[in-house]
């Protein structure tokens, strides 16, 4: 399971929002990732190219799973994985009432 960010999502939008507004002062989209980065007090550059990375994949300028798409389909999985450990205990207790039917009983 993934660790919560240590960044507020308020300050990942501004950061995104930032790289947008400054990317025509630097020579490449890094750069200004770079700066951004170190302005704000983000830990890596690679964690703010990865938050605009999602942005536009969000955005549908970008190719990829967006943020829903994977909050549906880790939902989805959680609910799939309750459904298979519900069949398991209906199985064995299927299979448990089973036995008990075939087994012969002592006539009183």
């Amino acid at each position: 399971m993934a660790r919560p960010s240590q960044y507020p999502l308020e300050l990942r939008r501004r950061a995104v929002r930032m790289v947008a507004e400054v990317r025509p002062e630097y020579d490449t989209e890094w750069a200004a990732m770079k700066a951004v980065a170190s302005k704000l007090g983000i830990g890596t550059t690679e964690t703010l190219r990865k938050w605009v990375r999602q942005d536009q994949t969000d955005a549908g300028t970008r190719p990829g799973t967006t943020t829903g798409e994977s909050a549906e389909l880790k939902r989805l999985k959680k609910e799939n994985a309750e459904l298979k450990r519900a069949n398991e205990i209906l199985k064995a207790a299927a299979s448990f009432f089973a036995a008990e039917l075939d087994r012969p009983h002592a006539r009183s």
